[in-house]
């Protein structure tokens, strides 16, 4: 594994003044011996305009948040994070690679989640290059290695959780938003640790049930809310009928057997549980014949 070390790079500025010095001392010398009919003189300045221009091609700039990436002959030599004006070995070539955060969305994938139901899914995610060698000469194209392996992250992560949880405790995908963003996170930067990237953040943008079962999981959702509603309805109903038999008979108000008890327990939760408003009835007669 090829892993980023720093390079040998000497001053721009510095190397630019002497490649110039040269360049000028040599163009001089040729013009001494042309006058001189020297020919020392002359070829040495010819060697010195070629070894200066040639010195040129050294030269680069690295701006913030980049790298330049140096190989001489086929050989990786080091990086240069650094950012300014440097030279370096004019044989070796360059190439630059951001070191910016970047972010992408991913595309709305179609997968089947823990429980096997058809969903629609997608996410962003946040990432960088830590590592310039690595992301250069491990994978073909870091870019387009983020993008895949992201979406193959995403799709594991949805095959091993339900959209919704059925049982206390079941983490789902949309209940559980932040577990399931670390776990995303851990996912893919557990795919992308050879690539040289690190994940600073990743999150589902989107999730839906599929379009051929979203009709019946809407009905689904809604009866779960209705009975959910019901159930609270009926215990606090329950609580004030409670409420009320005790405050009677602590007050000594009145009297009521175990048959008129049944008649206002069952009264009291109509009117309570009731979803229309209901009706007064004053019972003029009694319960016994």
């Amino acid at each position: 594994m090829i892993r980023e070390k720093q390079a040998s790079s000497a001053n721009g500025l510095f190397m630019l003044v002497v490649l110039f010095a040269i360049l000028a001392a040599s163009v001089y010398a040729i013009i001494l011996g042309a006058r001189m009919d020297a020919a020392g003189l002359v070829i040495g300045g010819i060697v010195g305009i070629l070894l200066s221009t040639m010195g040129m091609n050294g030269l680069f700039i690295v701006e913030p948040n980049a790298s330049q990436v140096l190989i001489l002959l086929g050989d990786y030599i080091g990086s240069e994070r650094r950012s300014g004006f440097w030279w370096t070995n004019p044989f070796a070539s360059k190439k630059k690679v951001s070191l910016r955060v970047r972010n992408f969305e991913s595309n709305k994938l179609k997968v089947n989640d823990h429980d096997g139901n058809p969903i629609e899914i997608g996410a962003v995610v946040v990432w960088k290059v830590v590592d310039s060698a690595e992301a250069t000469f491990e994978v073909d194209n870091y870019d387009h290695f983020v993008h895949v392996q992201s979406e193959a992250a995403l799709r594991a992560l949805a095959t091993s959780h339900p959209y919704d949880a059925h049982n206390d405790g079941q983490m789902s995908l949309r209940g559980n938003t932040n577990e399931v963003a670390e776990d995303l996170k851990k996912e893919i930067q557990g795919r992308l640790q050879k690539a040289g990237v690190e994940v600073i953040e990743a999150r589902i943008s989107h999730l839906a049930y599929a379009a051929e079962i979203a009709s019946a999981m809407l009905r689904r959702q809604q009866a779960s809310a209705v009975i959910s509603a019901r159930a609270k309805i009926v215990e606090g109903a329950v609580s004030m009928v409670q409420m009320a038999l005790d405050e009677l008979s602590k007050r000594d108000v009145v009297h009521l057997d175990e048959e008129r008890k049944a008649a206002m327990v069952s009264n009291l939760l109509v009117v309570l549980c009731s979803e229309h408003e209901t009706q007064p009835i004053v019972n003029t007669g009694t319960l016994y014949q």
